[in-house]
């Protein structure tokens, strides 16, 4: 069956939260960003429009350290995308992240998960049933806050995605500038 015949090209990015804070007494799922992930975020956001890749729908955990990447990645586009925060995504599991995207309507092409570790990784692992180069010997290597990845496959739907149909086709771990936000920075 040629790539035509199994439905449209499809394409599920993945976002790790950027580098978050461990404050003292914070529960896990309030943790704000770090400085470095106030950073980050906003690069991995210019990544993914450099890349092409921007969705037409994003499901973020509902973390705050999740929320505030989407919005600092998503405020670098000209237009973001809806949005839709997903209590299943904070601390999800492969089968919990997998029902999670097959629930996606079949309208959308490109699909961003903003999430956690392990999950994401694993995820990306259990997708892709090949990449180019070592790329997913990287992935399974580390898979470090504000990585980012891109699979496609073909289908009808989305809730049709199985382990191994997709390529990995893209990664990056982006990273920002001291002055990532908040204009020039100071010199002396």
């Amino acid at each position: 069956m040629s790539a035509a015949e199994a439905g449209p090209p499809r394409r599920l990015v993945v976002l790790r939260h950027a580098k978050s804070a461990w404050p003292q007494g914070v529960p896990d799922h309030e943790r704000p960003l770090a400085p470095r992930g106030l950073r980050d975020a906003p690069a991995a956001g210019r990544a993914l429009a450099g890349a092409g890749h921007l969705p037409d729908l994003a499901l973020c955990s509902t973390a705050v350290r999740a929320r505030r990447t989407w919005e600092l990645a998503s405020a670098r586009w000209d237009t973001a995308p809806p949005v839709r925060y997903e209590p299943r995504l904070y601390a999800a599991d492969v089968p919990e992240l997998l029902a999670v995207v097959r629930g996606t309507p079949p309208e959308v092409r490109t699909l961003l998960l903003v999430g956690h570790n392990p999950g994401l990784q694993e995820l990306v692992l259990d997708l892709a049933a090949d990449a180019p180069g070592d790329t997913l010997d990287g992935i399974r290597a580390k898979f470090p806050t504000s990585a980012v990845a891109a699979l496609t496959w073909h289908g009808p739907a989305w809730s049709d995605l199985r382990p191994g149909a997709a390529l990995l086709t893209w990664t990056a771990v982006p990273r920002g500038r001291e002055d990532d936000g908040r204009g020039a920075a100071a010199t002396a």
